[in-house]
């Protein structure tokens, strides 16, 4: 009889070990969220300035929150790599500032990978502007698609 109990503890301790290691692992109520730098290059009060300071910027994404204007010139979610596009900013003579933000979009997030490892491959800087130019065109896709969702 102690022995059948004995079992049958050490099989339900068993199982439920098991049982929590499969829903811990399971994405069942969880979000793929990552971390992200923002290369910021300024916040902006009024829309003509804003247009008036950022002719030499191709490529950039504006962010209206608050009645401000907050510019954005490339994403990435390795350090270095945020080092690099901020060095080449700053050498057109912009002043850039790493923003880090947290994103839940596991394509988005796929996509900034794939992107970060060509960015890591080269030094020409300007396949790295047009690197970043996709991402930030890709971020501005997942925003669209996450407006018309909502």
């Amino acid at each position: 009889m102690k022995k059948g109990i004995v079992g049958l503890i050490i099989l339900l301790t068993v199982s439920f070990g098991f049982g929590k290691g499969i829903l811990t692992n399971l994405p069942i109520g969880k979000k793929n969220t990552a971390t992200y730098f923002f290369l910021q290059e300024g916040i902006y009060s009024d829309e003509d300035t804003l247009k008036k300071s950022l002719v030499k910027i191709s490529k950039k994404i504006i962010d209206k929150r608050d009645n401000k204007y907050y510019v954005y010139v490339g994403i990435t979610k390795d350090k270095d790599i945020a080092e690099k596009i901020q060095k080449i900013y700053e050498k057109k003579g912009f002043s850039i500032y790493p923003v880090q933000r947290v994103l839940s979009s596991e394509e988005f997030s796929t996509n900034v990978d794939q992107f970060d490892l060509l960015i890591k491959d080269t030094e020409e800087e300007e396949q790295i502007l047009t690197i970043e130019e996709v991402v930030l065109a890709s971020y501005e896709e997942m925003i669209k698609r996450s407006s018309k969702n909502s």
